[in-house]
């Protein structure tokens, strides 16, 4: 369990964001900054059996990978959406899939949908995203040959779903909230290329996309849980872990060494919208050796790592869904 603080500007909502009052008596006088006030949030207990189940699932053999257009995707797909259903999630669409033509086959993105409480902010969103598929079939090792992707990106998938969980439970944000499943980011960023275009078309107010990747083992050596791809492009990573009042987000050199701001979803949401739209990861390519192999499998994960930094990336996304104005900006 960890305990949850995020700042507030007025003490009259249950759910907080963050500003600064400011004040002056005489144009000729210096503003004065009134002293943050904290209150503490609905605190964030997950349950890292369910973290377990939910991985364990979205890697069986039975899924056969999750390649995109398969029946392994699909059975993938209706959990995915059974879960939101569950917990009063609503789709986004008359359904909850988004589907978009892949090399003669159907993709699905999976959109569930929690609408913000403020009559204003509503309708500034954010979108909480991760890739659930993966590359299916590959050359056998020791007679495998299904390539389950437990770190790429059954783990991702596991977080949006339980912040799906948790922000349908919580007292109501002020602006409204995407939790999406992609799918074909294996296959050139599809999904989300396709989704981003249809949602830009619809003139949806993008505020935020924040993407999770690879976050199934703890970096070594690092000050902070997790690094940000595209770190210099906005000011991100410096607002959210002033919202956790944690160092959560950090630098990853190999990250911008190999360019990985724009090799996933993220850069799909970026490109339309021109807004702070990133991937948060932990594979720091030292800490896990089984990329797209079949050895990517559910027990090489830290279950209790990834249940930590869910719960730990709760108080930043809070804040943002819940801020008087949009504090988080391009460079």
């Amino acid at each position: 369990m960890i305990k949850l603080t995020l700042r507030i500007a007025s003490l009259g909502l249950l759910f907080v964001f963050s500003a600064c009052n400011l004040t002056q008596n005489s144009t000729e006088e210096k503003q004065i900054i009134s002293p943050t006030q904290k209150i503490e949030t609905p605190k964030a207990t997950l349950n890292a059996s369910a973290v377990k189940e939910e991985l364990e699932f979205l890697t069986s053999n039975d899924l056969m990978g999750r390649n995109t257009g398969t029946d392994g995707i699909e059975k993938a797909a209706v959990y995915l959406e059974g879960i939101l259903k569950k917990n009063n999630i609503k789709p986004y669409y008359k359904t909850y899939r988004d589907s978009f033509e892949v090399k003669g086959a159907t993709g699905y993105n999976i959109i569930g949908f929690v609408e913000g409480a403020d009559p204003v902010l509503k309708n500034e969103f954010l979108i909480i995203s991760a890739h659930y598929d993966h590359i299916g079939l590959v050359s056998p090792i020791a007679n495998d040959s299904i390539a389950n992707g437990a770190n790429d990106n059954a783990a991702g998938s596991v977080a949006v779903l339980e912040l799906a969980k948790y922000f349908a439970t919580a007292p109501k944000n002020r602006r409204s909230m995407l939790f999406v499943f992609l799918s074909a980011e294996e296959k050139g960023l599809l999904g989300s290329k396709h989704l981003a275009k249809r949602l830009k078309d619809e003139k949806l107010d993008l505020y935020v996309n924040f993407n999770i990747e690879m976050i199934g083992v703890p970096m070594q050596g690092k000050d902070h849980k997790a690094y940000l791809t595209g770190f210099e492009e906005s000011n991100l990573a410096d607002k959210f872990n002033e919202y956790s009042d944690e160092k959560i987000l950090g630098f990853l050199p190999k990250a911008k060494e190999f360019d990985l701001f724009r090799r996933s979803d993220n850069y799909s949401f970026y490109k339309e919208f021109n807004v702070p739209a990133q991937t948060i990861s932990s594979f720091d390519f030292t800490n896990y050796s089984y990329y797209h192999q079949v050895q990517d499998e559910a027990d090489k994960l830290d279950i209790a790592f990834m249940t930590d930094l869910i719960e730990s990336i709760i108080p930043g996304i809070y804040t943002m869904a819940n801020t008087s104005t949009k504090e988080i900006k391009l460079n």
